[in-house]
């Protein structure tokens, strides 16, 4: 597991070999920007950036497809951290559009060929 700036795309296909389905997992804090990726689970990225100081309304479970990478399958969102009822969010998705484009945002500012 570990915080990124920046990550290529092979990098994350490297990781996704690791994992039982060819997917990277990845917490993102939508306030602040910080990715932390390459987890068994999300609680542990999610756990992580509670540690460093990341509110938990602000981070959101995402699978990456680097196989995907520059089509819309590339990013799932989908993680059991993510049910959250009190933010209007009942589903492992998230179900806000706001806070997807914001993590587009995010993830296309990390990710590279």
């Amino acid at each position: 597991m570990k915080q990124v700036t920046k990550i290529s795309v092979d990098e994350l296909k490297d990781m996704a070999k690791r994992m039982y389905a060819p997917i990277v997992k990845a917490v993102v804090d939508v306030n602040n920007g910080c990715v932390v990726i390459d987890a068994e689970m999300h609680v542990d990225e999610e756990q992580y950036q509670l540690e460093q100081g990341s509110q938990q309304v602000d981070l959101w479970g995402i699978n990456l497809h680097p196989h995907e990478y520059g089509t819309d399958n590339f990013i799932e969102y989908d993680s059991m951290i993510n049910i959250r009822p009190s933010q209007n969010n009942p589903s492992r998705s998230v179900h806000d559009e706001k806070i997807r484009q914001r993590v587009d945002e995010i993830i296309a500012g990390v990710v590279y060929e």
